[in-house]
């Protein structure tokens, strides 16, 4: 979610001084990561046909709003909301992969924390390479998806999330979403929408290892929301 907002991410192949960090690719993927990796979110034939102009203008605006979360996050006090430090058990099978009961448990309590907008997740439910997507693109890494939440919650001044419905599937978790925002943005806009995270699980640790949004809007639709000015605003605007 921090990709659109920048609500979460996008790897443009463009070069920025003293930023390569970002942008280096992964060629030395484990062996068994395949299975997590057999779907790419950008192959769908309806993200690839989408304008090459609209696809640009949502990487620059992901791209300034990380950088903008970065500023941010200098003058922010420390969050006192952190998620818990938890062990997560294992399934009992003698795999050595966590239960995935557990898992989910822990993936529905974060949700609870609105963990998309404030970065408050259960950290050792996840692997620390876990690939983030979403319809503008996707990067991977833990923490970065972390920092990147936690800046963005910074920008936000009222938020509503919840999680409407939780399907299991053999390899995968799809969780249900609502979420709604007032940005703290001068003209104060408003975001809202729906949608759901599909959570690819790594057959070996029994962590999540894939994290793909999906917006049941159009992405240009998104950005509009972001650019247009609250009712309020026009009318402070007026009495002023």
């Amino acid at each position: 979610m921090t990709s659109l907002l920048s609500l979460t991410s996008v790897t443009p192949h463009v070069n920025f001084p003293h930023r390569s960090d970002f942008f280096r690719p992964n060629y030395h993927l484990k062996t068994h990561r395949l299975r997590c990796n057999s779907e790419n979110p950008r192959s769908n034939s309806s993200t690839t046909q989408e304008s090459e102009p609209e696809n640009a203008l949502l990487k620059v605006a992901w791209y300034g709003s990380e950088l903008l979360g970065i500023a941010a996050s200098f003058f922010r006090p420390p969050s006192s909301l952190e998620a818990p430090e938890r062990a997560l058990e294992l399934a009992g099978d003698g795999t050595g992969a966590l239960d995935r009961a557990k898992v989910v448990e822990t993936i529905k309590e974060d949700f609870q924390r609105s963990y998309f907008v404030t970065g408050n997740l259960t950290m050792g439910a996840y692997e620390d390479d876990c690939e983030f997507a979403d319809p503008a693109g996707s990067f991977r890494g833990l923490r970065r998806f972390k920092r990147n939440c936690t800046n963005f919650g910074s920008l936000i001044q009222n938020s509503n999330m919840k999680l409407t419905k939780w399907e299991d599937l053999e390899d995968k978790g799809i969780g249900h979403w609502r979420f709604s925002c007032i940005l703290s943005f001068p003209w104060k806009p408003i975001l809202s929408a729906t949608g759901y995270t599909e959570y690819y699980f790594d057959p070996q640790s029994g962590k999540v290892c894939r994290h793909v949004e999906h917006w049941n809007v159009p992405k240009m639709a998104l950005l509009k929301q972001i650019l247009r000015p609250s009712r309020g605003f026009w009318k402070k605007k007026t009495e002023g």
